[in-house]
């Protein structure tokens, strides 16, 4: 069965690479607002020269912190001492799913045989103490659909993560990590990194080289593994879980989710099962996962988007700043209440690329907040 993903794109050179490194690595610099800056700037290389000025006009009262060169070269001289290296966002061995997503970071780290990306992938993801039928039924699970020609993609942690991996070392398997690729979590799991990259898999992030993994990084992780596959395999997720997190990225990003069944007495199946009453389809064999996605794999669904394209240093003429008078009117319609930002042009009768710039100048100066749906609201501690 050919499921194969395709690798479109367009390389980065060497300077270019560089310059997304640093771009991303700079302060307030997220996944949203690096591609705004490109698409207003036309090249990283000049977004980071107007990051001071435009931090300034944001109303930020203390310089930004814009990573140096040197910096990132010497994250990319680590990389490829370990034996890895950076891909960036609409190059050919970018996941072709993953950059579809709201958020796609960037810039991501991979080290292993990137064949795994030019596979449709599925994810499978549940309890780190799950019972040993439920680890059982991962191996299954992962062990079907990698002989139908997906790759595996899940989260390196304990119990279900680890059985799925485990699984699909033969047929492919892309383990996302929540910190840096040199920091892998558990610390129990680094053997089953080394098989995983001896069979040919690959070992996946987005944070920088040294970062060791908190709390707050694995939702962010779960985002990744949601975006990457078709659709999200779910085992043995207690009611409050990161399972349930990834579950509902991948409803929002258009996945197809599917769940287990468990007993209601045990508790690890309350978030599995809670997933089938609010419509994830119940499976109980990977052959139901494989009839489920294969109408998928005949059409290009994931084409290159418009917004990947510019990235590739499209210079051009840029607009004159806002007046104080603009900038204060887009100031002012924002509150602490999410809208969308074609509401807030509508609102202000303000073009829209003076807007887009005022909101670049705010979220540099830390006074913006970005919610799920592309919606925006200002950060009123940001003042």
């Amino acid at each position: 069965m050919e499921t194969g993903a395709g690798s479109k794109g367009i390389a980065l050179t060497d300077r270019q690479r560089l310059a997304w490194l640093r771009l991303i690595r700079s302060d307030n610099v997220g996944p949203a607002t690096f591609c705004d800056l490109i698409n207003h700037f036309g090249s990283a290389e000049t977004a980071l020269e107007a990051l001071p000025e435009l931090s300034r006009r944001g109303g930020s009262t203390r310089p930004i912190r814009v990573a140096s060169r040197e910096d990132a070269l010497v994250e990319i001289e680590f990389a490829g001492r370990f034996g890895a290296r950076f891909v960036g966002i609409g190059e050919p061995d970018y996941p072709a799913a993953l950059r579809q997503i709201e958020g796609a970071p960037p810039m991501i780290a991979v080290k292993g045989r990137t064949m795994a990306l030019h596979q449709h992938a599925v994810g499978i993801v549940g309890a780190r103490n799950c019972s040993a039928s439920g680890a059982k039924f991962a191996a299954m699970v992962a062990r079907d659909v990698g002989r139908a020609g997906y790759t595996v993609v899940s989260g390196f942690a304990r119990g279900i993560d680890t059985a799925a991996h485990r699984a699909s070392l033969d047929t492919g398997t892309v383990a996302v990590l929540a910190g840096g690729l040199d920091k892998p979590y558990p610390p129990e799991n680094e053997r089953l990194g080394e098989e995983l990259l001896g069979a040919g898999g690959l070992l996946l992030s987005e944070m920088p080289f040294g970062w060791e993994p908190r709390a707050r990084d694995f939702p962010r992780r779960n985002r990744l593994i949601a975006g990457t596959g078709l659709g999200l395999v779910v085992i043995e997720a207690a009611a409050r879980s990161g399972s349930l997190i990834t579950a509902r990225y991948a409803a929002n990003f258009g996945r197809l989710v599917f769940a287990v069944p468990g007993s209601p007495l045990d508790p690890r199946s309350k978030g599995a099962n809670g997933l089938i009453r609010d419509g994830a389809t119940l499976i109980t064999a990977g052959a139901d996962v494989i009839e489920a996605l294969a109408p998928l794999t005949r059409i290009d669904l994931f084409s290159p988007r418009q917004i990947s394209e510019p990235i590739f240093e499209d210079e051009r003429a840029m607009a004159l700043p806002p007046s104080e008078n603009d900038r204060d009117a887009i100031v002012t319609a924002l509150g602490p209440t999410p809208i969308e930002i074609d509401e807030l042009i509508r609102h202000t009768g303000l073009p829209a690329q003076s807007v887009y710039l005022v909101l670049l100048e705010l979220d540099l100066a830390g006074r913006l907040h970005r919610h799920a749906g592309g919606l925006i609201s200002l950060n009123l501690a940001g003042f």
